[in-house]
C-alpha cells in the first residue's frame, strides 16, 4: 500500500479544518510531543482533567509541568501556540498561527482505532514535523539513499490507517460530533502516579 494515502488524508483533513497543512502521526500525543520538541518548549501547562498521556509528556521530555483548573471545551493550549484539540471536530476551526493536535483514537468522532494529525499554517514547520514523524527521513526517498541529518521519531501514520481515514471521512463530516465536557476525564492530580514523577 502506498504512502500516497497518507498525503491524501492529510490534504483532506487540512481542507476540512481550514489549515494550510496537516501532518499525520500514529497518535495525537506523539504529534504534540514532536511539536514540543520542535519548538524547544521547556514547560507545559495542562488542565487537571484531560487524558493522562499529555502531562506524561513533561516527564518524557524532561520539561516542567504546571497543572491548572480549566473548564475547557474542544481544545486547550499546552504551550504558547500549541493546542491539544484531540476531541475537536468542527469545520474551519483551525486557529491561525498555531499547531493543533487532532486524535483519531477509537472513541473520537473520526474513529480509526489509532492515529492523529497536527494542523499548522507554516510550510517549514510542516516539513520539520513530517521529518520528525518519519525517523528524520525525507518522505518519498528510500531511507538507505538518504543522508539523514536530523533527529527523528518513529511516529508516522501507516498507509492502512490513512486509507481507513479517507474511507470514513465523508460519514464523519455528515454526522454530528459528541460534545465532550471536562467531567469526561478524572482529576489526574488525584492519581498516585504523580507522587513518583
Amino acid at each position: 500500500m502506498s504512502f500516497e494515502n497518507v498525503k491524501i488524508f492529510e490534504e483532506k483533513i487540512a481542507s476540512y479544518f481550514g489549515s494550510k497543512f496537516a501532518v499525520a502521526f500514529d497518535s495525537c500525543t506523539h504529534g504534540l510531543e514532536a511539536s514540543l520538541y520542535l519548538k524547544k518548549v521547556n514547560k507545559i501547562s495542562v488542565p487537571k482533567r484531560t487524558y493522562v498521556s499529555i502531562p506524561f509528556l513533561a516527564k518524557k521530555l524532561k520539561i516542567e509541568l504546571e497543572w491548572r483548573d480549566e473548564n475547557w471545551q474542544d481544545y486547550y493550549e499546552i504551550a504558547p501556540g500549541i493546542f491539544d484539540a484531540a476531541v475537536l471536530w468542527r469545520r474551519n476551526s483551525y486557529i491561525p498561527g498555531s499547531i493543533m493536535g487532532l486524535s483519531f483514537q477509537f472513541q473520537k468522532h473520526l474513529s480509526l482505532g489509532r492515529g492523529g494529525m497536527l494542523l499548522c499554517d507554516d510550510i517549514e514547520t510542516a516539513k520539520s514535523l513530517k521529518k520528525l514523524s518519519y525517523d528524520g527521513r525525507e518522505p518519498d526517498i528510500p531511507w538507505r539513499e538518504q543522508d539523514i541529518s536530523c533527529f527523528g521519531l518513529h511516529y508516522y501514520m501507516t498507509p492502512e490507517t490513512a486509507a481507513l481515514g479517507i474511507a470514513k471521512l465523508p460519514q464523519a463530516i455528515q454526522t454530528e460530533p459528541r460534545k465532550w465536557t471536562v467531567t469526561d476525564w478524572p482529576d489526574l492530580t488525584e492519581m498516585s502516579v504523580w507522587e513518583n514523577i
